[in-house]
């Protein structure tokens, strides 16, 4: 693909500008900002090198429908979205993040990792594969939306809308992945499943003096008796049947788990801890990272947190918790344990206030799409990438994909280092440069591998 390669190294910085200029549009969904103009924007990149492009209406973001012709009949599916994550605290930016910065060979923005430095390697991609070839080896359809950040809402109403465009593909490349902290590239082939729950204890009509803890009972108190009986000491979550549905990973999926050097000093380091959880290392801590349901405390907020003292009796109480799934559990389900247990308990006066959730996913590092993907990464890499049949977060890939039997692979350009989520969200130029050229090397390597059918 050396002719290939040339096209994106002479064109990379027309590549790189179109990228800047994604970036220096805000699109935060959280905050409602800059979502339909990042919507016009990328449909306007994409019809330049040629797709036919819809922007479909939720009751939130639009998500955008690409879709290009190719030499065969099968398809291929991108998944991404354009929307990103705000970006306080601001004063912790060592520049704006929403004017890219190049410095020592990073690009500095919100966005540059995740996600708008993958959509626009694989614009790039596209670009210089036509450029080069004349057409793509077998059909593309691309789906972007824009709520991703805020655990894709309305994407079900997406998928209810133009169903048919997701079923029958060859294989979908998913928007996250890149380098571990050994520079290793790392293929997910899933996610694990999210239940998201607020739940809310109330007392008294209103907050009332601390005086009154002697005859007034304190929600606060009932909220953490409550959190209590979820998990146990030795990290068990304790719902009854919560872990009766849970499939053990295949033998394929360990043995991908096995091969995988997980960066333990680098990582600790990276997030400042001396130990893992319980001690782990080895193999069981990947097992318990990729394969390991969770319980998690995401906040607790109740009665006075300000400076000082104050007094006081709180009236209401919440917490929000999260819950990863691993196959086969069910979100509804999930819930519905939940509820169960706190009646159980003693808890019937905590509400269950809402909740959302996705399905998880995982991955077989056998199948045909995924080995693909593999050889690709090799020839760009220089080594044999390190294979997740899960990826520890969470996204629509049941959604989008499981639930249509559609094969996935991550394909990101991101590092160790990237900060996603985080101020100075960066990526190396390089990985930009590399991540085009991965893109092009799955095209060829697909293309050989549906040519070896017929």
């Amino acid at each position: 693909m050396e002719e290939i390669s040339a096209d994106v190294e002479a064109h990379f910085p027309e590549y790189l500008a179109l990228l800047k200029r994604a970036l220096s549009q805000p699109s935060i969904a959280a905050e409602g900002q800059g979502i339909s103009e990042m919507a016009e924007l990328l449909a306007e990149d994409l019809r330049a090198v040629g797709f036919a492009v819809e922007i479909v209406p939720t009751d939130g973001a639009p998500v955008l429908l690409a879709h290009m012709e190719g030499q065969r009949p099968e398809r291929l599916l991108f998944y991404n979205h354009y929307d990103v994550q705000p970006v306080d605290p601001l004063e912790l930016w060592e520049f704006p993040p929403f004017e890219p910065t190049v410095r020592d060979g990073k690009l500095f923005a919100r966005g540059a990792s995740d996600n708008k430095g993958a959509i626009y390697a694989r614009l790039a991609a596209v670009e210089s594969y036509l450029r080069v070839r004349g057409t793509l080896p077998l059909g593309l359809t691309w789906v972007i939306e824009g709520e991703e950040e805020i655990g894709s809402v309305h994407l079900h109403q997406f998928v209810e809308a133009r169903k048919d465009a997701l079923k029958n593909l060859l294989g979908c490349v998913w928007e996250a992945g890149g380098k571990d902290a050994r520079e290793r590239y790392e293929i997910a082939l899933g996610c694990k499943g999210i239940l998201y729950v607020e739940l809310r204890a109330r007392g008294a009509a209103r907050d009332l003096h601390s005086a009154n803890a002697a005859i007034v009972e304190n929600p606060a108190w009932r909220l953490v008796w409550a959190l209590n009986s979820l998990k146990g000491p030795d990290g068990r979550v304790r719902i009854p049947g919560f872990y009766d549905t849970v499939r053990p990973p295949t033998p394929a999926q360990r043995a991908a788990l096995a091969d995988w050097e997980f960066p333990e000093d680098e990582v600790r380091k990276l997030y400042g801890i001396d130990r893992f959880l319980d001690g782990l290392t080895g193999m069981a801590l990947k097992e318990r990272l990729i394969f390991g349901a969770t319980c998690n405390i995401d906040g607790f907020h109740s009665g006075y947190g300000g400076p000082g003292s104050k007094t006081v009796l709180p009236a209401e109480v919440v917490a929000k918790l999260d819950f990863r799934l691993v196959p086969d559990q069910e979100p509804k389900q999930v819930v519905e344990a939940l509820r169960k247990h706190l009646d159980a308990e003693g808890f019937s006066d905590v509400e269950i206030a809402w909740w959302e959730g996705e399905k998880p996913w995982a991955g077989d590092p056998e199948h045909p799409f995924v080995q693909t993907a593999i050889r690709a990464a090799e020839r760009v890499y220089g080594h044999l990438p390190a294979i997740l049949p899960m990826m520890a977060g969470t996204g629509p890939v049941y959604l989008l994909c499981g639930q249509f039997g559609t094969p996935m692979i991550t394909a990101g350009v991101g590092y160790a280092d990237s900060r996603a989520h985080s101020p100075n969200e960066n990526i190396r130029l390089q990985d930009f440069a590399q991540g085009i050229k991965y893109i092009v090397a799955m095209f060829e390597e697909i293309s050989g591998w549906l040519g070896k059918g017929d």
